[in-house]
């Protein structure tokens, strides 16, 4: 008793101090990402592969502090809690050359984030280039098979991070010239389940990857609509 009193005189201690110093609360962020969000040294778990940096693609981003999240925390007043990325990832666990994924899809690493007051799950992205299945829209008792395709996968992601992740804001982040299928679906699925869903436009991309240039317009879209 004695010394559960003494723990916490120290924390309501500490407390008072960062009051008085008019220090303010960082929210931090996590990601649930494919390779837009990587950059190597910078992914937890390390055994995820990144896509950058990669000046032999020609693609300028050579830095972390040139990413789009790294940016956005700067700009918003974010600390970092955990960046899952996974280069070439799939939100459902069917690939490229409709190999199995499960290994790296979404619905597989979306247990792994962290304790943040913010998760940004960009993704999508791989779903529409390795065509995956679509499925149909479901809602509820999912199968194992369901989570090989994109609709049922989204669906069955969403519902888990609202129920796991309580009280932490999600925003899903939707990448440009995606085929109209995949965009209307995540908007609508999203919608379902009353997230929000930042689709962004005109990004400047080398070897289809956001550029310098890009990243900072992906940070500046997302700054301007949690600004609003």
């Amino acid at each position: 008793m004695k010394r559960n009193l003494i723990l916490t005189a120290m924390l309501l201690g500490i407390a008072s101090f960062c009051f008085a110093q008019g220090q303010t609360y960082k929210p931090s962020i996590s990601i649930l990402g494919d390779s837009y969000s990587t950059f190597a040294g910078y992914i937890e778990p390390d055994t995820n592969k990144a896509w950058y940096p990669r000046p032999q693609m020609k693609n300028d981003c050579l830095k972390v502090e040139q990413t789009w999240w790294h940016l956005l925390a700067n700009k918003m007043g974010y600390r970092l809690c955990q960046n899952n990325s996974f280069s070439g990832a799939t939100i459902c666990n069917t690939g490229y050359g409709k190999n199995d994924y499960s290994d790296r899809s979404y619905v597989t690493r979306m247990t792994n984030l962290g304790s943040p007051d913010i998760i940004f799950i960009f993704g999508g992205t791989n779903d529409a280039w390795a065509k995956s299945p679509m499925g149909e829209y479901k809602y509820q008792d999912w199968k194992k098979e369901d989570l090989y395709q994109y609709r049922p996968a989204m669906a069955y992601m969403l519902d888990y991070l609202q129920k796991r992740y309580i009280n932490v804001k999600l925003y899903f982040i939707l990448n440009n010239n995606l085929s109209e299928e995949l965009t209307t679906s995540s908007i609508e699925i999203c919608k379902h389940y009353n997230i929000d869903c930042i689709q962004l436009n005109d990004i400047h991309k080398q070897a289809d990857h956001p550029s310098t240039q890009g990243m900072q317009q992906i940070a500046d879209q997302i700054a301007t609509y949690l600004q609003k």
